[in-house]
């Protein structure tokens, strides 16, 4: 097998890797992501995952689409084809899901609907290139091994260019370490804006964090 062509543009995927970390973000009330996005936006970090958890997640990709559109908004926790189509009318750039359903992975082909895979095994890897995906989401990725079990389960298929986007249990103590393997896209990160902290509309506490993490990006990229 050869390296696969990636269903991501070349420009986004440029733009994911240069930002190096993807606010992981589940808002509760709508006009809460305008703030957060700009706040995101002004520490350099210029991609999100808006997660399907909660009734007012497609609305608010329709207020960051139209309101934050220098943000590269996607969405995760993609569980149907029918969320495909749901998000796909509000302008997702991207989405991605926790595990890998065949179902949702074709009809995100089928609309044209950049999309990353959830996997955790080497199995669901090779379900995962079977499908035609290159770029992958790897979860949970500290409770199954972290950085050391991602090098040993992706060894075998790296020659197909896979790029893996690590989410679940980083924190800014473990983002170094995923920023120096080549096959990191880019790191999901949850811990730069909390569902409790979004409701509290505590938008220093995210420029504080955003700010450190791009810092250790910066890092990486200067090394």
């Amino acid at each position: 097998m050869v390296e696969m062509e990636s269903q991501f543009p070349k420009s986004m995927l440029e733009r994911i890797s240069g930002a190096g970390v993807m606010a992981v973000i589940v808002v509760d009330e709508a006009p809460h992501v305008i703030p957060l996005a700009q706040a995101l936006i002004a520490c350099g970090i210029d991609v999100m995952e808006l997660t399907l958890r909660t009734p007012a997640a497609v609305e608010a990709l329709r207020l960051v689409k139209q309101e934050v559109p220098q943000m590269l908004a996607g969405v995760g926790t993609v569980l149907s084809p029918q969320q495909i189509d749901e998000v796909m009318d509000v302008g997702a750039d991207f989405a991605v899901s926790p595990g890998l359903n065949p179902r949702v992975v074709k009809h995100a082909q089928a609309v044209g609907l950049p999309f990353a895979p959830g996997v955790a095994t080497p199995s669901e890897i090779e379900r995962a290139v079977e499908l035609g995906c290159r770029e992958l989401k790897f979860f949970p990725a500290e409770p199954i091994g972290g950085m050391p079990y991602l090098k040993s389960m992706s060894a075998p298929y790296l020659h197909l260019g896979l790029r893996f986007i690590p989410l679940g249990g980083i924190d800014s103590k473990g983002l170094a370490a995923y920023l120096a393997d080549s096959s990191v896209l880019a790191v999901g990160g949850s811990w730069i804006a909390p569902r409790q902290i979004i409701a509290k509309n505590d938008w220093s506490t995210v420029i504080d964090r955003a700010t450190e993490s791009r810092r250790i990006v910066k890092e990486r990229v200067n090394r």
